[in-house]
């Protein structure tokens, strides 16, 4: 492990120290001076977001090397204080709040009694009050609350007095283990881990009086695709966005005791808020502040990587754009409020890493000056950088790819600098103007609170990619310009530049793409799940979900099998720790390689077994990516979005809820003749090219040759072609759960 930090530490020294060469060069060697007042403008502006760009590099590099992230420690039962579980809602829909509340109730813990839920609801509505009576947990309610989220919570701690105070988003459902993963962290001043891999508590004059805990924020995981994943197609290609930092930047901030508090999904000292004066207000980011204030009293606060609570991540692109402009908004306005450079508890580390949240923001500014200057260069010739083709090749260049090595040794697979430009390209030109006017001062007040709500359907409003589609335009004629100079003049010079636009032209289409939308079929997510199942019909079938959501399943097997299509069918799910009595409806059915699958529709769900269902379906390991795939590219993101836009979304779901198993076997009758069966699906078989040519109305036909008592009762039901007519099976119920037809139909399968 010392060796693999060793030769991260070197690759990051290398990249930083050439990172200082490139910018001195820059700096000394290559503005356009001489070129007029407007061009050397354009070349400082340039400087200055490669400067600001590099910084950020450098900040990031420091603190992705030797990240730590503390061991859960082990305590002892009746350490385990009183908490209290904030749930926040402002507007959000009763079913939405159910989830939450429920997965609360399930939460582990030694001493339930010392747990005590809270909805917190800004709005003073009757039917959250009724919500929490029907759950059996505790309800405080606001109205007219002009402090919006952060008075929402005050009033809440001010009427509480557990320890540890737990807080999450309307829409953020924890897993049974939140608690027991996060509350002995509290405990780490008080206790020490032996060379056995034992816990013990520390002796009183062990005890660090200065070292306590703030909180811990676990990261904000979400049950349904982002619109990155969704909108372009890679559900199942990359990561959830907000993995990046919730896993990999949050945890590095460890390091400088910066990690930032998120507002959901977090466990806070009691005792460091009410010194803080609880949630912070006048701000649109009031968890973002509140961290920054509890850090600086010297509370110690880690963020961790493993996933604890799953919520609900804006479905249309308006949402999307309102929440990172209040998220940007919000960040530049807090260190500026906080006078975060004037704190004398805090460490220059700390602050400098807090000025890189800032600087992140500002980074969708610099990516607007990166995305132009290259066509601004080529097509109206003002040249933001003067360089030989050599100083581009000796500087520029091992700069450029010895960061590329050292960003990819300290990262995970979470992200990648071809999807940080994608990202930041869709985005700026709805956040640029907003942190721009920030910067100058000019506050936006309102407290917007992110939409909690699935869309059906993602409009597609193109005005919104006009700054995408005009600069991608823009972009061509740049490239095309750019490649008849390196052929007319045989100069390697302009290479660079090719390079540099066609890296923002693929970003560009991506945020085309992006902006299209895509249609969404479904009001609640599917998740991969294998759980026991057990059908009720005549013979209990046992087989293993494949998927499961809110309102239905589907279940693989190995062979077909006999299902009622026109009743409901008993069932029951169960799961290490959960388990429900419900009835379901088949809907469809279909062939999957040598698998069966058939989807069920839940029709009937009493509330004791909705409980017990709906932790099935959320507490459970995240089913989206979690890692970027290995086959992911920019030809295959190409060929998906275009592929998927042209086919699948004009593609209807078949309603097939029998299996049709294709045979093209010849049957006897007991007519004497013989006949093809095409197709078989349980209740009906269809016939064709009989060698006699007669389609009797009713008569038996034997599956199998050699044993006359198994024997299909047929009646016509119609014609379809002159050479094919269709029987129903009046015996089909009987035949089908026959063992010794089913024996003969799984011969028929394999072969």
């Amino acid at each position: 492990m010392k060796k693999k930090n060793w030769r991260k530490n070197i690759v990051v020294t290398l990249a930083i120290i050439m990172l200082m060469v490139y910018l001195i060069w820059r700096t000394f060697f290559t503005l356009p001076i001489g070129y007029g007042a407007v061009t050397l403008a354009c070349g400082i502006l340039m400087l200055l977001c490669e400067a600001a760009t590099g910084l950020e590099n450098i900040l990031h590099l420091f603190m992705a090397t030797n990240v730590y992230e503390p061991e859960l420690p082990y305590i002892p039962k009746d350490w385990y204080p009183d908490v209290d579980v904030f749930i926040a809602t402002h507007n959000e829909p009763e079913e939405l709040l159910y989830k939450t509340v429920n997965g609360c109730v399930h939460m582990d813990y030694p001493d339930k009694s010392k747990v005590h839920i809270w909805i917190c609801d800004d709005g003073n509505r009757e039917s959250m009050a009724q919500l929490a009576k029907k759950m059996g947990v505790g309800y405080f309610g606001l109205a007219n609350n002009k402090l919006a989220k952060a008075g929402n919570l005050n009033n809440a701690l001010s009427k509480t007095s557990g320890t540890l105070i737990a807080t999450f988003d309307a829409d953020m459902i924890p897993t049974h283990d939140f608690l027991m993963k996060t509350v002995p962290y509290f405990f780490l001043p008080k206790v020490k881990k032996l060379k056995n891999g034992t816990w013990v508590a520390r002796k009183e004059d062990e005890i660090d009086k200065d070292y306590k805990i703030g909180f811990i924020q676990t990261p904000q995981n979400f049950y349904n695709p982002d619109l990155f994943q969704f909108n372009l197609y890679s559900e199942n290609k990359i990561p959830n966005e907000q993995d990046y930092f919730f896993k990999e930047v949050n945890v590095n901030r460890n390091k400088t005791n910066t990690p930032i508090y998120a507002g959901s999904n977090t466990l806070i000292s009691r005792e460091a808020l009410e010194l803080v004066g609880g949630i912070a207000t006048g701000t649109i980011t009031e968890d973002f502040e509140t961290g920054i204030k509890i850090q600086n009293e010297g509370y110690k606060c880690y963020a961790t990587s493993t996933v604890l609570a799953h919520g609900l991540t804006p479905t249309t692109i308006d949402a999307l754009i309102k929440q990172r402009e209040r998220w940007a908004r919000g960040c530049i306005y807090s260190l500026r409020r906080t006078k975060l450079w004037n704190q004398r508890k805090m460490s220059f580390k700390a602050k400098l890493s807090y000025y890189s949240c800032e600087l992140y923001w500002w980074s969708f500014f610099r990516r607007f000056v990166f995305v132009l200057a290259p066509i601004i260069f080529v097509l109206f010739n003002v040249p933001v950088i003067i360089s030989g083709v050599w100083g581009m090749f000796i500087v520029w260049l091992p700069s450029y790819l010895m960061m590329m090595i050292a960003t990819k040794t300290v990262s995970s697979k979470i992200r990648n600098p071809k999807w940080s430009i994608i990202i930041d390209t869709i985005m700026y030109p709805y956040l640029v103007v907003p942190i721009c006017k920030e910067a100058l001062g000019i506050r936006k007040t309102q407290f917007d609170v992110t939409e909690k709500k699935r869309a059906t359907i993602e409009e597609r409003d193109l005005s919104l990619a006009i700054p995408h589609i005009i600069l991608s335009i823009c972009s061509i004629f740049a490239i095309i310009v750019a490649v008849y100079q390196i052929i007319q003049y045989e100069s390697v010079g302009p290479i660079i530049i090719l390079f540099w636009l066609l890296v923002n032209f693929n970003a560009l289409i991506m945020s085309v793409f992006f902006m299209l939308g895509r249609t969404n079929k479904r009001m609640t997510e599917r998740y991969l799940a294998s759980l026991p199942i057990i059908l009720e019909v005549q013979e209990d079938i046992m087989a293993r979900t494949y998927d499961i959501s809110e309102t239905g399943f589907s279940v693989n097997m190995d062979r077909p099998v006999l299902l009622p299509t026109d009743e409901d069918i008993p069932t029951i799910i169960y799961g290490e720790r959960y388990k429900a009595n419900l009835k379901a409806k088949i809907v469809h059915t279909k062939q999957i390689g040598d698998v069966w699958r058939y989807s069920f529709e839940i029709t009937e769900l009493d509330e004791k077994n909705k409980k017990e269902y709906f932790q099935l379906v959320y507490d459970r390991e995240p089913s989206l990516p979690e890692i970027i795939d290995s086959t992911d590219s920019i030809f295959e993101n190409y060929k998906v979005n275009i592929n998927k836009r042209g086919i699948s979304e004009r593609t209807e779901a078949s309603k097939r809820t029998t299996q049709r198993i294709e045979l093209e076997r010849i049957f006897l009758a007991d007519n004497g003749g013989k006949y093809l069966v095409d197709d078989y699906n349980f209740k009906y078989v269809l016939i064709k090219d009989a060698d006699n040519k007669e389609y009797p109305k009713e008569m038996r036909l034997y599956p199998d040759a050699d044993n006359k008592e198994i024997a299909f009762e047929l009646e016509l039901e119609r014609m379809i072609s002159e050479d094919k007519y269709l029987y129903y099976i009046k015996n089909y119920d009987d035949i089908s759960y026959d063992k010794q037809f089913n024996e003969i139909l799984d011969k028929w399968i394999e072969k």
